[in-house]
């Protein structure tokens, strides 16, 4: 492994130690730097700034690692992603929470869009505005992983993408049979 990657690994480490202990806000690029043991010029000569290291966290840890080819259908990618936050739920129960500017929430979504337009290009094909539908759900699964990860005792990753999965197929199922009872009965002729 080449030095630059041991130093941003270090670096990742230490402000993933620190998130389990306080929140994103109270930690500074000089708290990072005086726990690794390293000064400020080689923190910033690695990262922007701490949003970036979060940020480059993710990237590596999770978005590097995944292949689509290697998911059946998308929630079996729903399960990897929920099991691999629940697995560093500290750290992301933190992040989440990052709000404002260069927030971990507006960078998740934006990496993890392509994968899901991927999943539902032919749920919405021939629809009119195929992004509205694929944003719906962006904001929802964002919203329900952070309501989720920020609970007091958040459940297995199993159970909750299993409980994600039965709310879709409860709504799609009680949608389709009041459309059905409402359709116009066939003419008769």
């Amino acid at each position: 492994m080449p030095d630059s990657n041991i130093t941003k690994r270090a670096l990742a480490q230490t402000m993933k130690d620190l998130m389990a202990e306080r929140p994103f806000a109270k930690i500074s690029v000089g708290d990072i730097c005086e726990r690794c043991g390293m000064n400020r010029k080689s923190f910033y000569y690695h990262f922007r700034d701490k949003h970036d290291l979060v940020n480059w966290i993710f990237q590596t840890e999770f978005i590097e690692t995944v292949h689509l080819t290697d998911y059946a259908n998308a929630w079996v990618f729903l399960g990897a992603i929920c099991a691999y936050f629940y697995q560093e739920r500290d750290f992301y129960r933190s992040a989440l929470l990052i709000e404002g500017q260069n927030s971990f929430r507006g960078y998740f979504i934006e990496t993890v869009s392509p994968f899901l337009k991927a999943f539902t290009e032919d749920i919405f094909q021939g629809v009119e505005d195929p992004a509205f539908y694929i944003t719906f759900f962006e904001d929802a699964f964002m919203a329900a992983i952070l309501r989720w990860l920020t609970g007091s005792q958040p459940m297995s990753a199993e159970v909750f993408s299993q409980q994600l999965r039965d709310v879709l197929v409860n709504v799609a199922r009680k949608t389709l049979s009041e459309l059905a009872e409402n359709a116009p009965a066939p003419s008769e002729s």
